[in-house]
């Protein structure tokens, strides 16, 4: 939407996703969730282009940026969110890494054009905050958002 914010705009993506599941199978818990990656301001969304994700790359070289990860939980017609944000600093990357890198595709299909969990981990240098937060799904905050929900998470874990 216009002006909306990075976490807004996160929190809003996850509630429509989980919404749009819950309506399918409206007995069940049904988690949705959305990862912004924040780089001055502006949203990083998935590169169109091998260029575009160059570009994020280059944008990201050597500085630190905000990935926020928004959860939600829809349940008996009703829907609780929450937000996890982790703080991602990247190494300084030459026109070979950036080009060795998007050469493997990984960058195409992830917001701000890597995945920490692939080969993406090596271009950064730390993360502070929860890495499942960076890789799309802080798994540390489920039961919190099931308690909101007068869930217990464990009741729904099955081996």
């Amino acid at each position: 939407m216009p002006g909306e914010n990075p976490t807004a705009f996160a929190v809003r993506a996850a509630r429509a996703k989980a919404g749009l599941v819950a309506e399918r199978f409206p007995r069940r818990p049904v988690l949705g969730s959305d990862t912004v990656v924040e780089a001055e301001g502006r949203i990083l969304g998935k590169p169109v282009s091998t260029g575009e994700a160059r570009a994020m790359l280059r944008l990201l070289s050597g500085r630190s940026h905000r990935v926020h990860t928004a959860v939600a939980l829809a349940v008996d017609g009703g829907c609780q969110s929450l937000i996890d944000t982790a703080e991602v600093a990247f190494r300084r990357l030459d026109d070979a890494v950036i080009d060795w890198y998007v050469g493997t595709q990984e960058p195409m299909d992830k917001a701000g054009a890597y995945a920490v969990q692939g080969a993406g981990g090596l271009l950064v240098a730390s993360v502070t905050g929860s890495p499942q937060t960076v890789i799309g799904l802080p798994l540390h905050r489920l039961p919190e958002l099931f308690r909101e929900c007068g869930l217990d998470l464990w009741d729904y874990i099955t081996t």
